[in-house]
């Protein structure tokens, strides 16, 4: 298995950013308005993974007295590539809904309120991104330097 590429997640959010502004060129004026901390629980989930991390750090690297088990560390790595794909996934929305809103915020309103929910969104779902690769990052292997036996 190989570690989730920047170049992955960036092609998500591209992909997922286009979609959602095409659907809201099509549909935003039949849409409610979004409540402005929607897109806030990926911060909880995020928040969630970075102790998660910090945990199976230590576990890992022998700081704490409890081992940890492969099936644990592959499910926190799994966890962690979904995450990063949600989190990228999100952000294209987020995205699109930002730039779509900008320039019509006169138009309707609840593009005012939109445009805070989509910041609100983006940055959620960045840190649920940064979050899941520092998971990621915490379930290697630590490295055996070379000439100790």
């Amino acid at each position: 298995m190989r570690f989730t590429r920047p170049r992955d997640l960036a092609t998500i959010a591209i992909i997922a950013g286009l979609l959602a502004h095409l659907l809201l060129r099509l549909a935003y004026d039949s849409m409610p308005p979004l409540p402005q901390l929607a897109g806030s629980t990926l911060l909880v989930i995020a928040i969630v993974e970075v102790v998660l991390a910090f945990s199976l750090r230590a576990r890992i690297q022998r700081r704490s007295p409890r081992p940890v088990q492969p099936l644990t560390a592959a499910r926190a790595v799994a966890l962690a590539k979904a995450s990063s794909v949600l989190g990228a996934l999100m952000f294209g929305a987020w995205t699109g809904l930002l730039i779509y809103t900008v320039p019509v915020r006169d138009e309707f309103a609840a593009a005012g309120n939109d445009l805070f929910a989509a910041v609100v969104g983006m940055v959620s779902a960045v840190a649920l991104t940064a979050a899941a690769l520092w998971l990621e990052h915490c379930c290697k292997t630590p490295t055996e330097t070379p000439g100790k036996d």
